[in-house]
């Protein structure tokens, strides 16, 4: 499963600078970085709200689109899945307790 992450962050990177009209990513990262935070934030509303409500199905298809524009928002300001993924792995084992406490040191 987690190589469908992976094959995402490759075809969204590789949409930079295609056809609008052919690439919903193309088109976001033509608006700028500002549009796909928007549209990122705007998604994980929906996600909330499906959770709140208790639409799993509903929840399942939002939480798809939160990572999806999550990917799209990264690779706009050049941050890439590998990026977080090492990150994670630098905080995996530590209490996350610990390790907010960490970041305001």
């Amino acid at each position: 499963m987690a190589n469908v992450l992976t094959r995402l962050a490759r075809t969204i990177e590789s949409r930079k600078g295609e056809d609008e009209a052919k690439s919903y990513a193309a088109k976001l990262f033509k608006r700028g970085p500002e549009k796909c935070a928007e549209k990122f934030g705007e998604e994980a509303i929906e996600a909330i709200i499906a959770a709140t409500k208790g639409d799993k199905q509903n929840l399942k298809e939002e939480a798809a689109d939160v990572i999806f524009h999550l990917f799209v928002m990264l690779s706009s300001r050049g941050v890439s899945l590998d990026d977080v993924l090492e990150e994670l792995e630098r905080r995996e084992g530590t209490s996350g307790i610990i390790e907010k406490q960490n970041r305001k040191k």
